[in-house]
C-alpha cells in the first residue's frame, strides 16, 4: 500500500525511516553547532507530543510558539499538528500588550517559549488572557525562582513516561491527521487593523511546499538558515513546510546579532529574505567601502559599474561583449566573489525574495555580482506562493509567473485574484472575512493591484486600496516610489502621500547607521537620531537622494507627475512598538497619516517649520515624548522630456 505523506507528523516519520542518519536540523549553542538527525528528530517529537498529551493538550486546541529560530520551537510545532492540535506561532519581538490580543482571540490554553523574556511577557498578558494556563519553556538561563511554569526537559520527562505507559498512543494519534485537517494558524501583520487568524491545512502548505521545491529543483542536500520570524508565513514556508517535504538541513543561528556570521559559517545553498535584508547587507557594505582606503574604493565603484552594465546578464546567459565579459571576470576575481562571501552567499544556488516590494536597482545589484535572487509573490492567505521567477526568467519589475497548480487573473478593477490548493480554509472565527476574501468562483482576492506583462509575469503596482490618483488624473502609486527612496543606504523608510493632491510630498527615516558613518567622517557630532536627522548637512544629504529619484521618475512613462516636491525627516523612527509598522515592517499607511496629520498639513501649507510631539514607547514599557521643530525642504523636479540628460 501506497505510504500517505499527507501530513507533516508523517513527512518526519518517512525521513526518519528512510534516511535516519541525515541531518535534520543544526543549532549554534555557545559558539559551537549541534546536529540532530531525522530520527533523533522524530523521538524529540515523539516525547514532546506525549508530553503535552499528559497534560491534556489534544485534538483541535491551539499551542501558542513563542521565540526566535529554535530547533525545539520547530519541533513543537510536529508535536502539536501529531496530536491533531494546532500551533499558533507570535512574533517573538511583540511587547506583552500585543500578545493579549492573540492569546485571546485563539483561545490560548498551553503555550510554548523559547526563554524568560517571553515567560515574562506572558504572566506579564495572563491576568487578561483567562484561558492560559500551561506554560513551558526551553531555555532553563534565569528561570530558577519562576513558579507555575515547566521546563521543556521536564515536558519531555513526561511524554516519556507517558509513552511508555500507552505504547500505541503517538502512532494512533498520527494514524488519525488527514491532509484537510489545520496544520497552523498565523496572523496577519495587521497594516489595516486587527490581525486575522489564517487557518491553513497540511494539504495547502504541502502543495506550496511541492510546488517550490519542483520548479527550484530543491534537494535533502541543500541548506537553509532559519532565521526570520517564525510567525511569519514565509519562514513557514521556507524553513518548516519546504523542511519537511524536501528533507534537506535547517541551521539556526546563536542569535539575531550573529546572523551574519552564522550565515558565513554555513553557507546556505538556498536563502530567502525579505526587502529590508538585502537593503541592510547593502548599506553595511556601502558603509564599509566609505571606510576603505583610496584605491579599494576606486576598485570597488569600477566593478560595480563594470557588473550594473552586465553582470544580470552574464548570470542570465545572455550575450554580452567579449570586453565587458573579461572585465566582469576580472571583478569576479577582484571584487564580486569576496564579496558575496562576506554576505554569506558564496554558495547560493537560488535565493527569493517577498513580503513587499524590491527596489529594481537594489535586486540589479545582487544579480549583478552573480548571485541567482528572485522574486516570489504570495500571501499568508496563500502559504506564500503565487508567482515565483523561473532561472534565466528573472524580471526586475516583476514578480515571476503563476506557480505549479496557481490559477491568476486580473479583476476588472485591477485586482490579482488567485485560485489553487494553496489557499487559506478560513479565518478564525471570521466567517465574514472569509467569505469576503473568497469569491463565488473561488478566487481569492489579494487586494494587490496589478497586472500581466507580455511575457506572461505578473507586475505588482501597489495594493490596491493604496494606489490613487493626483489631482491631475495622474497614477499614483506610494509604495513604488518609496521603494526607489528606500534604494539609497541613507534611507532606512519612506512614506509618500499624494493621493488628490497637486504633488507628492515624503516623510523620510535616516538610517542612522549609515547617515552616522556618513557624519563621523566629516566631524559632525551629533547625540543621537533626532539630533542627527535635523542637521541641515543631513537634509542637503538627503535632498539629493530625493532628487536623483525624481530624475528616474521623470524618465518613466506616466511617473513624471510623482516626483516628491518636498520633504521632511522624521525626528523619529518609525517604529513596530509605535504601531507605525507592522511586525514585518511593512509602513502602517492609514496610522500614519492619522497619527502625523499636523506634518501633512504642514507639507501641502508651504511651511518650512512645523513642531511635532510625539508620544514613544520605550523598551523598558516606558512611554515618553518625543518633541522636534521639524525643517521641511523643497526638492527640484524635472520635466519629463529632459529626464535622461537630468
Amino acid at each position: 500500500m501506497e505510504e500517505r505523506l499527507d501530513t507533516f507528523p508523517r513527512l518526519l516519520l518517512h525521513h526518519a525511516r528512510t534516511r535516519p542518519d541525515a541531518p535534520a536540523t543544526r543549532e549554534k549553542d555557545l559558539g559551537i553547532w549541534q546536529t540532530w538527525t531525522w530520527r533523533q528528530v522524530a523521538d524529540e517529537v515523539r516525547a514532546l507530543a506525549c508530553g503535552l498529551a499528559a497534560q491534556g493538550f489534544g485534538r483541535g486546541m491551539h499551542l501558542a510558539i513563542v521565540g526566535d529560530n529554535r530547533p525545539r520551537l520547530y519541533w513543537a510545532m510536529i508535536a502539536a499538528e501529531a496530536l491533531g492540535g494546532v500551533p499558533v506561532p507570535m512574533y517573538q519581538d511583540a511587547p506583552a500588550a500585543e500578545f493579549v490580543f492573540v492569546l485571546n482571540d485563539a483561545e490560548i490554553v498551553y503555550a510554548l517559549v523559547e526563554d524568560q523574556e517571553q515567560v515574562d511577557k506572558l504572566l506579564e498578558a495572563k491576568a487578561q488572557v483567562p484561558t492560559l494556563a500551561h506554560i513551558y519553556y526551553d531555555d532553563p538561563r534565569g528561570m530558577r525562582n519562576y513558579e507555575g511554569v515547566t521546563s521543556f526537559e521536564r515536558l519531555l520527562e513526561l511524554g516519556r513516561e507517558f509513552d511508555r505507559a500507552h505504547p500505541g498512543f503517538y502512532d494512533e494519534q498520527v494514524a488519525l491527521g488527514r491532509g484537510d485537517d489545520v496544520s497552523g494558524m498565523l496572523y496577519t501583520s495587521g497594516t489595516t487593523g486587527r490581525p486575522k487568524g489564517v487557518r491553513q491545512t497540511h494539504a495547502a502548505f504541502i502543495a506550496a511546499a511541492k510546488g517550490s521545491a519542483g520548479f527550484d529543483r530543491l534537494q535533502p542536500s541543500d541548506n537553509v538558515l532559519s532565521y526570520l520570524p517564525m510567525a511569519w508565513v514565509g519562514d513557514h514556508l521556507f524553513s518548516y513546510a519546504q523542511w519537511l517535504y524536501v528533507g534537506f538541513t535547517i541551521n539556526c543561528p546563536e542569535s539575531g546579532e550573529t546572523v551574519m556570521i552564522d550565515l558565513r559559517e554555513i553557507g546556505p545553498t538556498y536563502y530567502f529574505a525579505p526587502p529590508r535584508i538585502f537593503e541592510n547587507l547593502l548599506t553595511q557594505v556601502m558603509i564599509r567601502m566609505e571606510d576603505a582606503g583610496r584605491v579599494k574604493r576606486s576598485l570597488f565603484r569600477h566593478f560595480v559599474d563594470v557588473a550594473r552594465r552586465c553582470g544580470a546578464e552574464i548570470l542570465d546567459g545572455k550575450p554580452v561583449a567579449p570586453g565587458d565579459r573579461l572585465q566582469y571576470a576580472l571583478g569576479n576575481l577582484l571584487v564580486y566573489a569576496p564579496l558575496r562571501n562576506v554576505l554569506g552567499m558564496s554558495r547560493i544556488r537560488v535565493a527569493y525574495t517577498a513580503g513587499a516590494a524590491i527596489g529594481p536597482d537594489l535586486f540589479r545589484f545582487y544579480r549583478s555580482i552573480g548571485i541567482n535572487l528572485k522574486q516570489l509573490y504570495g500571501s499568508t492567505e496563500t502559504c506564500a506562493y503565487v508567482c515565483l521567477q523561473a532561472d534565466r526568467g528573472v524580471k526586475l519589475d516583476g514578480v515571476g509567473i503563476p506557480a505549479p497548480g496557481v490559477e491568476l487573473r486580473i479583476g476588472g478593477n485591477g485586482e490579482v485574484l488567485v485560485r489553487g490548493p494553496m489557499l487559506l480554509k478560513e479565518y478564525y472565527k471570521r466567517p465574514d472575512a472569509t467569505a469576503e476574501s473568497i469569491d463565488a468562483a473561488g478566487y481569492f482576492h489579494t487586494g494587490d493591484a496589478g497586472y500581466i506583462d507580455d511575457d506572461g509575469q505578473l507586475r505588482i503596482i501597489d495594493r490596491a486600496k493604496d494606489v490613487g490618483k493626483l489631482a491631475s488624473g495622474a497614477l499614483f502609486a506610494p509604495n513604488y516610489i518609496e521603494n526607489k527612496l528606500k534604494f539609497f543606504p541613507h534611507i532606512r523608510e519612506a512614506v509618500a502621500f499624494g493621493d488628490g493632491r497637486d504633488h507628492v510630498c515624503a516623510f523620510i527615516n535616516i538610517d542612522v547607521g549609515s547617515v552616522g558613518n556618513w557624519a563621523e567622517r566629516r566631524g559632525l557630532p551629533y547625540s543621537g537620531y533626532t539630533d542627527l536627522a535635523a542637521k541641515p548637512e543631513v537634509y542637503a544629504l538627503i535632498r539629493e537622494c530625493v532628487e536623483q529619484v525624481n530624475a528616474q521618475l521623470a524618465g518613466e512613462p506616466g511617473l513624471a507627475d510623482s516626483q516628491v516636491r518636498r520633504f521632511l525627516v522624521l525626528h523619529k523612527e518609525l517604529d513596530p512598538d509605535d504601531d507605525e509598522l507592522t511586525r514585518t515592517r511593512k509602513v502602517r499607511r492609514g496610522f500614519i497619516a492619522e497619527k502625523y496629520a499636523v506634518l501633512i498639513e504642514a507639507l501641502y501649507a508651504g511651511r518650512t517649520v512645523q513642531h511635532v510631539e510625539t508620544l514613544v514607547k520605550f523598551e523598558d514599557g516606558r512611554s515618553g515624548i518625543v518633541a522636534a521643530d521639524l525643517r521641511i525642504e523643497d526638492a527640484a523636479t524635472f520635466p519629463a522630456q529632459s529626464a535622461k540628460a537630468a
